[in-house]
């Protein structure tokens, strides 16, 4: 699906030992005035097979929505086996102004969950830059009975946040799943999570996390 979504939300820059040592310098509180440029790399998953996902990108390329219309988890009932867990991986090209780097501090996401009592859900995502050797979870869950929209948010700590490495261009890879499980108290219903969407507002969430890289060595 080349080129055929941007994605998730957003993402926490959630790697706290995920990139090389180049620490930028000084901290900024507005972000340079050049555009932010996000493309998608690829994109795959049985959340978000060819065709089910939509982006809408802003004007100036500082915000994000991604819908989706096929990302769905069930259990229970007569569902198929395999239906209990979907997923949705994502490679996110993000270019920013030179001398600049980036950490994203949020996530958004959200949709609707019937759980029946006794079944449960999650909502989880991971985040990583390209060659990282780690990666960061974060895992929202939801218990049954439970019938309703649901939203969840990442976020991390302004002490906490990791920055692109600086002079290199490294993909942002986002994996997001839904999980159900039936459990026993009313397996022969069926229990689901949907996913809606996934917004990221990169204008706000960068205007609390861009840095500017340390001047290169002659």
């Amino acid at each position: 699906m080349a080129g055929g979504l941007l994605l998730s939300g957003a993402i926490a820059a959630l790697l706290t030992s995920a990139l090389p040592a180049q620490s930028p310098s000084s901290g900024f509180d507005d972000p340079p005035p050049d555009k932010i440029v996000i493309k998608v790399a690829t994109v795959n998953g049985s959340g978000c097979p060819q065709g089910t996902a939509a982006v809408a990108v802003s004007e100036d390329n500082t915000a994000f929505t991604v819908t989706y219309s096929d990302y769905l988890a069930q259990a229970g009932g007569g569902s198929d086996p395999t239906a209990f867990r979907r997923n949705c991986q994502l490679s996110l090209i993000v270019h920013v102004p030179g001398g600049f780097t980036y950490a994203i501090a949020s996530a958004d996401y959200r949709g609707f969950a019937s759980l029946q009592p006794g079944a449960s859900g999650s909502q989880r995502a991971s985040y990583y830059f390209q060659g990282s050797p780690s990666t960061v979870y974060r895992n929202h869950p939801f218990s049954g009975p439970y019938n309703d929209n649901w939203q969840a948010t990442d976020e991390t700590d302004w002490a906490q946040l990791v920055y692109a490495p600086c002079g290199v261009q490294r993909n942002f890879n986002i994996n997001t799943e839904l999980r159900v499980n039936a459990g026993t108290q009313s397996a022969n219903k069926v229990s689901f999570m949907t996913m809606d969407s996934t917004d990221g507002d990169i204008s706000t969430v960068y205007h609390l996390a861009w840095k500017q890289c340390p001047p290169k060595k002659s």
